[in-house]
């Protein structure tokens, strides 16, 4: 897959605080790339940094492998964004708004606009003002205003702020629409964990600054370990069965026990029971929502920090 963002260990220290402390991550074209964490956990900063707003205090930021510090006209370049809300001129048309970016921006003719007027599906309003628009459809114009240039990356930063469910579910269709059929990549930063479990393939959760985990919202990796849960007609033969079977993880609840195994070693693990003489009433996966990995990794690090 082709790598249009990379950070290497970026930080950023402000009046002698380290707000982000070593980041590293890449992001790869066709994905869209969730940012997550809580209130003050350094995304916004780490966008600001992205799109050069802010200056990295160390660390690389590589887009479309061109330095953002080194070269950052030519990154630039390759970066769509919206920090928080768009910023339009209300009593101009959505088109005249439009109009007015190309302005700025070398390249972009009327057959463009059109384009992505009609990719955004803002074709039936674009000649309203803009103070006529719902939020949802401001967000689009958002959106077709940061297109215009052809970007490789989007960054968007609390894109659903203030939509309605309708609003939401809009945005979502049009950001997989833009990775399935231009292969953009697309970062994301919120706070909405339900939409970000519905809009993400990956999601970066960060605390403190920190990159606490980076996880597959929709299937894990082939090596990633999953929690099982395994029942049977003896849950102590099971145990001790369990407990053979390598440096595993096992917990004992009410009707089996609870391991964590990647899918490669569920076969082996299945053998290794029965040939043990446990009788197996049932072998499902633990399904966590992004809510519960979130809380867990971000309670884990809370529960370090006060040992």
């Amino acid at each position: 897959m082709e790598t249009l963002l990379q950070l290497k260990n970026v930080s950023k220290t402000i009046r002698g605080k380290k707000i982000i402390d070593g980041l590293s991550f890449d992001v790869h074209a066709g994905e869209i790339f969730g940012f997550l964490g809580p209130n003050g956990a350094g995304k916004t900063t780490t966008i600001r940094m992205m799109v050069g707003h802010m200056n990295i205090t160390a660390g690389e930021i590589a887009v479309c492998g061109v330095s953002v510090k080194d070269n950052f006209e030519k990154a630039a370049g390759h970066i769509g964004a919206i920090v928080e809300n768009p910023e339009l001129y209300k009593f101009l048309t959505g088109y005249q708004n439009l109009q007015q970016y190309a302005r700025m921006t070398k390249g972009v003719t009327k057959k463009k606009i059109d384009e992505i007027v009609e990719l955004v599906g803002l074709k039936s309003r674009i000649n309203d003002k803009v103070k006529t628009y719902s939020l949802g459809m401001r967000q689009r114009l958002g959106l077709a205003q940061s297109l215009l240039h052809d970007p490789k990356l989007l960054i968007l930063d609390e894109p659903t702020n203030g939509l309605d469910p309708a609003g939401i579910r809009e945005i979502r269709d049009y950001l997989r629409k833009l990775t399935r059929e231009r292969g953009l990549a697309v970062i994301v930063s919120s706070h909405l964990l339900s939409e970000m479990e519905l809009m993400c393939d990956r999601i970066a959760i960060i605390q403190n600054g920190k990159l606490r985990d980076i996880q597959h919202v929709h299937g894990a990796a082939a090596d990633e370990r999953k929690r099982y849960f395994i029942q049977a007609d003896d849950v102590d033969a099971l145990l001790r069965e369990a407990a053979g079977f390598g440096d595993r993880r096992v917990e004992k609840v009410q009707t089996g026990i609870e391991i964590s195994l990647s899918k490669g070693e569920v076969p082996d693990f299945i053998k290794h029971l029965t040939d043990g003489g446990i009788r197996l009433y049932e072998v499902k996966v633990i399904n966590k929502s992004l809510e519960d990995r979130f809380l867990e990794i971000t309670a884990e690090e809370e529960e370090a920090q006060h040992v």
